[in-house]
């Protein structure tokens, strides 16, 4: 996706908030017919028979009829495509959607003359009943556009997103090989000694936040004042979603620029952030303190590295087994907890090689993946010359 950011006009905003509730509303019917499902009952309908549901209920029903059909068909696609990943096990069941939050739409049958620039940092897109609505052009869009995806998020921004396959970071050659340990205190270790951190809130916005959140607590639900605290909350985790989101992609784009190879650890991300809480009869252990640990996980932006290393740079990337990777020593390759004393240092008890601990495990990492590399046939990790492994048979030719 290639995203910009939206700057509709109060009227357009009204006629955009239009479209997002049809959408929404549409989603959300979809959801009900599928929720009555029960073993032994009729198959809930398809995307098909819905969009011949569709079109008997925008015949009877005006203010539905005064909508886009691209909009609401749209949504059943969405919906489709929610409920076929859910059964692939690639994402959990679509359910309700809620007004203020993940409000947007898809449009589809785009051509270059729905995009049009107007000046060196305008340009404007043509959306279905509401007409062109200006966006800030930050980079040129893609030529190969066929959709959009108009969005607002919960700090009320608009933004548009062109559907477009970017072509891949090319490899430097050179056949160098990183390994990338991930963490809480340290977001991204590379091999090469190299420690990155994404950027969060600065101290002064973290007390703020702190602030709106006691305040928000206070504030009686349903009312203005507790809106407004909670657009204020949401301008703030905006801006940190955002510079984590720019690191993400600034971080990416570099190491698949530098480096041939990149190892990371196959990491059950999932697993690793669930709950601690459990049941009544069945309470969880140190529930505030993996509530935080999972609050660190997901603002390292773990997840999300890796799915652009693999845009960017597909077939590149190697995922390793992180068993004992941060335990073993990469001197000696003597394993023991017990070498990593605290959490930045590593010390070796068979050796004495000291390190950072995380700096450490990133070698091992590499390590790792550039034995995989060679295992097989012996050559190089991005191909070349092979040393084949002798053939029994013309040893014992004599």
């Amino acid at each position: 996706m290639s995203r910009y950011r939206l700057q509709p006009s109060p009227a357009q905003e009204q006629a955009l908030l239009v479209h997002c509730g049809h959408a929404r509303f549409v989603w959300n019917l979809a959801v009900e017919q599928h929720a009555h499902w029960k073993p032994g009952r009729k198959s809930a309908p398809g995307f098909a028979e819905q969009c011949r549901q569709l079109t008997e209920a925008r015949a009877e029903f005006e203010w539905l009829r005064a909508g886009s059909i691209i909009v609401q068909q749209q949504a059943l696609k969405d919906f489709a495509q929610a409920m076929a990943n859910f059964f692939g096990k690639t994402h959990k069941r679509p359910t309700w959607r809620k007004r203020g939050q993940g409000e947007g739409f898809r449009i589809v049958a785009v051509t270059m003359g729905d995009v049009r620039r107007l000046s060196r940092h305008v340009g404007e897109v043509r959306v279905p009943k509401v007409g062109w609505v200006r966006f800030r052009w930050s980079r040129a869009v893609p030529e190969s556009v066929k959709s959009y995806r108009v969005t607002r998020d919960r700090a009320g921004r608009w933004h548009v997103a062109f559907a477009a396959i970017p072509e891949p970071v090319p490899a430097p050659g050179t056949g160098e090989v990183v390994g990338v340990d991930r963490g809480v205190a340290v977001s991204a270790a590379l091999s090469t000694g190299e420690l990155l951190s994404a950027p969060g809130l600065r101290d002064a916005e973290n007390a703020r936040l702190l602030r709106l959140q006691r305040k928000l607590a206070r504030a009686k639900r349903g009312s203005n004042r507790r809106g407004k605290v909670k657009a204020a909350i949401a301008r703030l985790k905006a801006r940190e979603t955002d510079r984590r989101k720019d690191w993400v992609e600034k971080t990416s784009t570099d190491l698949a620029r530098r480096f041939d190879v990149i190892a990371v650890e196959d990491l059950k991300i999932r697993n690793m952030t669930r709950s601690a809480k459990g049941t009544i009869s069945a309470p969880g252990k140190n529930v505030r303190q993996k509530a935080g640990l999972n609050r660190g996980i997901l603002a390292a932006g773990w997840g999300r590295l890796v799915t652009r290393l693999e845009h960017k740079a597909p077939g590149r990337i190697q995922k390793i087994n992180p068993r004992h990777t941060s335990q073993t020593c990469n001197a000696c390759k003597h394993t023991a907890g017990e070498s990593r004393e605290r959490q930045a240092l590593f010390l070796c008890v068979a050796c004495g090689h000291r390190d950072n601990a995380d700096v450490n495990a990133a070698k091992n990492v590499r390590d790792t993946a550039a034995g995989h590399a060679v295992a097989a046939r012996g050559g190089p990790p991005l191909g070349g010359l092979a040393n084949r492994e002798p053939q029994r048979g013309l040893l014992l030719v004599g």
